[in-house]
């Protein structure tokens, strides 16, 4: 058994958490807090030994507090930094490379410049197995994830016949628990989005992939528009959508409105979180004109990366099998049942 510290419990930390809790390979020693909020509490009530910062012990004085970050580092194999982006570095620097303790960083990190958490962006996908011998890695980004999972599939499929991938992300202001960020009455675009070089990381320098990132005022996932031009005719949609049928982690579905649509049918069946982990194909919003595929996709924002933190971590901790990793995986997140409920409820039936 090894034993696994998350550093941080917010979106990502508390959902990391409470799925690997169930994990009769992992033991949890806690979970790292900043704050003594509302989360201290929770992660109390679920049985999580809380570890704070030394400087801010004094702060906490009214829980009861396991020991110091310091603390949890000593005894853990692995540290899952669950921090708010940007933290991740310095806690590298100051906490993991001291103590000597591998680690994996989620999206908002980087991989390059003085300021590089690791050298590679994972994605259970593309690079499963890069990851067996590192020390630090960062796990991609949700809008990072998602994006692997559609284009390694078709470089697989068509290879040097797609001539490119562009692509339009539209993402969610804020995550939905994410009270304190205010959801601006705003189209915002970002310059030179990370996303580009975040993917070509594990695709590969040469793939032909442009990509344009606005915000907009909405906590209910992403919503990706791709273009895959071809250098001949395109294959029809029910070749592309026969492709995705039997992906991992992708649901094909035909009549949802939009992103709440979903997003509330995953409260109504009970999924943990509200969240369905996985990419969503809209089938009726797929085209083909010529020499170009129009897919239309919606990203599970937070959700989608927390069953790849599970695989990553299988990867650093066992090297397991990667087959073995997904079949493991699956016993906790349950995601080839919430893929057949969501597409027998989004059907045309």
């Amino acid at each position: 058994m090894k034993k696994v510290f998350v550093n941080g419990y917010g979106s990502i930390g508390s959902r990391i958490t409470q799925f690997i809790a169930g994990d009769s390979d992992i033991e949890v020693i806690g979970v790292g807090k900043y704050s003594p909020d509302d989360k201290v509490s929770d992660a109390i009530s679920r049985g999580y030994g809380i570890y704070v910062p030394k400087s801010k012990l004094e702060q906490f004085k009214n829980f009861k507090i396991s020991g110091t970050i310091e603390d949890a580092l000593e005894k853990c194999d692995l540290v899952i930094d669950a921090s708010p982006g940007g933290n991740g570095y310095t806690n590298k620097k100051n906490l993991y490379e001291p103590k000597n303790v591998r680690a994996i960083f989620q999206g908002g990190e980087k991989i390059t410049g003085e300021k590089a958490v690791a050298e590679v962006i994972f994605n259970s996908r593309v690079n499963y197995v890069e990851a067996f011998d590192k020390k630090y890695v960062m796990q991609g980004s949700c809008n990072v994830t998602g994006m692997g999972r559609i284009l390694q599939p078709l470089k697989e499929k068509y290879g040097k016949k797609i001539k490119r991938f562009d692509a339009t992300l539209l993402r969610r202001w804020a995550d939905l628990e994410d009270s304190k960020t205010e959801v601006k009455d705003s189209i915002e675009w970002t310059r030179k989005p990370h996303h580009n070089e975040d993917v070509k990381s594990y695709m590969g320098k040469d793939t032909p992939l442009f990509i344009r990132a606005f915000k907009v005022p909405t906590r209910q996932m992403h919503v990706h528009s791709m273009d895959v031009r071809f250098n001949e005719t395109a294959p029809t949609p029910s070749e592309i959508l026969d492709l995705f049928k039997n992906e991992y982690g992708i649901a094909i579905l035909y009549t949802a409105k939009g992103t709440k649509d979903i997003r509330d049918f995953a409260e109504t069946i009970k999924f943990s979180f509200k969240d369905t982990n996985m990419i969503h194909i809209h089938a009726d919003m797929l085209e083909v004109q010529d020499d170009v595929v129009k897919i239309t996709y919606s990203d599970d924002q937070t959700g989608i990366v927390v069953p790849e933190n599970h695989l990553l971590m299988q990867a650093m901790l066992f090297k397991r099998n990667q087959n073995d990793a997904f079949k493991h995986t699956e016993e906790l997140f349950h995601m080839e049942e919430k893929k057949k409920i969501l597409e027998e409820h989004f059907s045309t039936k």
